[in-house]
């Protein structure tokens, strides 16, 4: 098991920065938020991919992946009613998936509430289609480069779309390819499943539809920082065989960005050491 940051949590640093700065805390990569790297990130250029590459390197983190997909450019929608701003969509996602192939990244996140809502007037089951077709066109690329795409389930005051893993498991099964899974954010599964999230990672992380775990409080805070208990969370990961990366994902920085980062590690890491056999 990895443990990552997302690095839009030291965003004011500079890349090579937020590198040093994750490897002294003790975290094995960043995982990292595209429109951190620009208002184009799906047109960086080789050698800015390599820029990153290097300063990961260099710091002895991983890129382990990619989240937050479709903030920038503006103007995405995944499942919108027009046609022509999916096809864009899809075209900066395909890039996306080569950016992530390109930094050495295993997988993307794809969450972005504000990208794949059902806006009023339109319906759930023609947002759905909308939706499966969209994935469905972007399958061949993320096969090829041989990542894993994760349809991430949001709380409902995120999203009205896609709240829950059975939900995601669903439209994975509609997807029909194998290059997608779904997984679990501690915070958004706190608020939108009916079982505690150690009770939803026993029931499907056997099914193999799980592909990555994001940790942080319903509070929206760090773990660690709020009245959730993480122990369990991990002791079910690890009873379960879990070996794929955890990021940790606040989003609120308290008191900042650094100190959470900082905040975050030291407990994580706290609990797998005392969970070790």
């Amino acid at each position: 098991m990895k443990i990552a940051l997302c690095n839009e949590v030291l965003r004011d640093m500079e890349f090579a920065a937020q590198c040093d700065y994750a490897a002294a805390l003790g975290y094995d990569g960043l995982e990292l938020a595209p429109f951190t790297l620009g208002t184009k990130p799906h047109l960086l250029s080789a050698a800015k991919i390599a820029r990153l590459r290097r300063a990961a390197a260099d710091a002895g983190v991983e890129i382990t992946g990619l989240h937050w997909l479709l903030i920038a450019p503006p103007g995405l929608s995944l499942n919108g009613p027009d046609e022509a701003v999916r096809a864009r969509t899809v075209d900066v996602l395909r890039a996306l998936v080569g950016l992530c192939a390109d930094l050495g990244g295993g997988y993307l996140v794809h969450g972005s509430p504000a990208q794949r809502s059902v806006a009023p007037g339109d319906s759930f089951e023609a947002v759905r289609g909308r939706t499966v077709a969209s994935f469905a066109a972007l399958a061949p690329h993320v096969e090829d480069a041989g990542l894993t795409y994760c349809i991430e389930p949001l709380a409902p005051r995120e999203t009205n779309f896609i709240n829950t893993v059975e939900e995601a498991a669903s439209l994975i099964e509609s997807i029909g390819s194998p290059a997608y899974k779904t997984m679990i954010d501690t915070s958004a599964a706190g608020q939108a499943e009916a079982v505690p999230v150690a009770d939803l990672i026993d029931r499907w992380l056997p099914t193999g539809l799980i592909g990555h775990v994001q940790v942080n409080d319903t509070n929206l805070r760090g773990p660690g920082q709020g009245e959730n208990r993480f122990a369990p969370i991990f002791a079910a990961l690890l009873r379960n065989g879990y070996d794929r990366t955890v990021a940790v994902e606040p989003f609120d920085y308290h008191p900042d960005g650094p100190a959470s980062a900082a905040r975050a590690a030291g407990y994580v890491r706290g609990i797998l050491e005392a969970l070790a056999p």
